[in-house]
Order: C-alpha cells, then sequence, then structure tokens
C-alpha cells in the first residue's frame, strides 16, 4: 500500500481475545487443522489472526512452539516477521505502526531483519530472495547486517534440511515477479543457492567468469525474458539452460509440474 503495489487481500491481527472470543463473534476457522488459530470474517472472509509469539524449541523451519493468548501484544506479534517492511502494521482507521523502523528502511529501499531470530528459519532466505524479486525494481538492496546472517544461514544445516517442495513454491512465485534474477542473484551472494541448487549455483559461476564482476549469461538472458513479457515457464528455461547435462538431475529433485 505504502509504495503503491495494487494489493487484493488484507490480514488482520487481533489483540487480547481468545480463540471462544473469536467463535462467538461469528468468526470461523481459517484450518481447523494449522497449528494456531486464523480465523474467517464472516462478511468479508478476510483472515483474522490471534496475535501470536514463537519460541524455537527444535531444528529445521517447524522447530518452533506457537503461543496465541490475550497476553500476547501486537509488538510481539510483529517481532516475528523476517523483515522490518513486513513488520509494519495500520489500524482500522489507518493509523501506522511501526515499532521496528519498517517505514525508514521502506524510504530507503532496504530488505533489513527485525531481530536476530531472523536466522531460526531457513525458510527466511527463501523470502528474502523471493522479495528483492518483488521489489527489485524499486532499488530494494539487502541490508549489509543481514546479508551476513544469510551466509551463516547458508553453512547452517537447517537449510540443508528445507523441503524441495518448499524451495519450489517460493522459487515459482518469484517467477512472476517484476524481476526474478534477483531471487537467484541473492541466494548465490550468500551462499544458498550452492547448497540448494548446486547445478544452477556453478552454472551462473561459469557464466560470470568464476568470480568476474560481470553478469552471468542466464540471469541476462532472464532479464531479457521479463521485458519480452515470457511466461514464468519461459523465464526457468532461460535461466536453467547454463546447467547441460546437470539438469536432468535438478529436475528429479524439484516438484516442477508438467507445464514447466
Amino acid at each position: 500500500k505504502l509504495l503503491g503495489i495494487p494489493f487484493s487481500e488484507c490480514d488482520w491481527v487481533v489483540t487480547d481475545a481468545t480463540e471462544q472470543d473469536m467463535l462467538d463473534a461469528g468468526y470461523g476457522h481459517a484450518d481447523p487443522d494449522a497449528a494456531f488459530p486464523v480465523f474467517l470474517h464472516p462478511d468479508t472472509g478476510e483472515e483474522y489472526a490471534l496475535a501470536r509469539r514463537e519460541t524455537k524449541t527444535g531444528a529445521g523451519y517447524k522447530g518452533f512452539a506457537v503461543e496465541a493468548s490475550p497476553g500476547v501484544t501486537l509488538e510481539e506479534d510483529l517481532a516475528r516477521r523476517d523483515l522490518t517492511i513486513n513488520a509494519m502494521a495500520e489500524d482500522a482507521d489507518g493509523k501506522l505502526i511501526d515499532p521496528y523502523g519498517g517505514h525508514e528502511d521502506l524510504d530507503a529501499g532496504l530488505l533489513r531483519h527485525v531481530t536476530g531470530a531472523f536466522v531460526e528459519d531457513p525458510v527466511r532466505l527463501l523470502r528474502i530472495a523471493r522479495f528483492a524479486a518483488k521489489l527489485g525494481g524499486h532499488g530494494f538492496k539487502v541490508a549489509h547486517g543481514t546479508h551476513g546472517l544469510m551466509k551463516r544461514m547458508a553453512a547452517d544445516a537447517d537449510l540443508q534440511a528445507l523441503k524441495p517442495e518448499r524451495l519450489w513454491k517460493e522459487l515459482q512465485r518469484a517467477l512472476d515477479e517484476p524481476a526474478p534474477w534477483r531471487f537467484f542473484e541473492v541466494l548465490q551472494r550468500c551462499g544458498a543457492l550452492a547448497v540448494l541448487l548446486p547445478e544452477l549455483s556453478l552454472a551462473l559461476d561459469d557464466d560470470a567468469g568464476h568470480g568476474a564482476k560481470a553478469q552471468a549469461g542466464a540471469i541476462t538472458a532472464m532479464q531479457r525474458a521479463v521485458a519480452a513479457e515470457l511466461s514464468p515457464q519461459a523465464r526457468l528455461a532461460v535461466v536453467l539452460a547454463g546447467c547441460d547435462e546437470s539438469l536432468e538431475a535438478l529436475l528429479q529433485r524439484l516438484p516442477v509440474e508438467k507445464h514447466y
């Protein structure tokens, strides 16, 4: 909204309420089997989630204990978010609530982590890469300190345990963003692409001349594909074209749909 980018949904955080309060008010469960309660407004269908806090309890992106109770504040809920620009809220009157400097980072074009807890969830590497693809046209860059945390995460065993389905989900979404090549650039620069898609990482290194400053051929090809308004399928094809013999092995690991 603040960048003037069209959006199609509003998600709400509810404080000082219990699950029973929501049900009594006529809200229905979005997913009765979810790890935390999210409700649907009876008229608008918009999602309303109870404010929650998370505690790291084990390895991997599912190793968290979630608490949703009337005692959890909005500021605590926002502290769970990955990036400061995602840790802002508006109340029903449109007043901005920004405890972690998200608006300042929005103006500066910075993708910055909220707290050191950023490193606890390897999926956040994929999300920050996707946001770079989404906001690359606005000049957004990864903050220096956040890049340092990403390099630590790329070397952690949690990243190796990330499920291919989650990788493909974020990659697929990135392919449809305005600057999809940024997804691969961000992961390559922090070392995560070598773990997640080693065949592609090697191909990008080869294209760039093993560390030369010239852009990788695959990245340039994807930029041309976007300029030509080609499909996400074509964008994936051009970025993977340099994998040669290793392409089949890569595609066997990713749950890529047949139309790709």
